[in-house]
């Protein structure tokens, strides 16, 4: 009997402990539509400019891994030549001085190509006119382009 009586406890036990939850009824919120006056949102669209610079920087990068570990140069990337024909977010900053300071740039890059021996030297001077245009048009790309100079 005593059996009887333990087997019954723990079978209460369990059965107690595997009780279902009653299913709670999903409530659907409304969302309110949207406001007319909303501003929505909208994706951030890279200028020609910008988007050459991009790559302008990605290229500069492993060209300076290449003057470092003394590789082979290469040849100069002509699409570097575009820099005076793209599209600028504000076509204004197209002035003299970002011309003038374009040029400067390019040699420096053409100089790297055609003087392989003195090539770390061209590149700094290169990264040097991105610096001194972008004092002037934009300073948000700075800390990022001092990290391409040869020490």
């Amino acid at each position: 009997m005593k059996k009887y009586l333990l087997i019954s406890a723990i079978i209460m036990a369990f059965s107690s402990c595997n009780k279902k939850e009653e299913a709670q009824p999903v409530v659907k919120k409304e969302v309110p539509e949207k406001t007319t006056g909303a501003k929505e949102f909208e994706m951030y669209e890279m200028s020609e400019m910008a988007a050459l610079m991009e790559q302008m920087y990605v290229d500069n990068q492993r060209l300076k891994e290449r003057i470092k570990n003394g590789d082979t140069i290469g040849k100069f990337p002509s699409h570097f030549l575009e820099i005076h024909k793209r599209a600028m977010t504000d076509e204004a900053e197209n002035d003299a001085f970002f011309k003038e300071q374009a040029a400067v740039f390019i040699k420096a890059q053409e100089q790297i190509y055609e003087d392989p021996k003195n090539a770390k030297a061209h590149f700094n001077k290169a990264v040097s006119a991105c610096v001194t245009c972008h004092e002037v048009k934009c300073s948000g790309p700075i800390p990022r382009i001092k990290k391409l100079f040869i020490e």
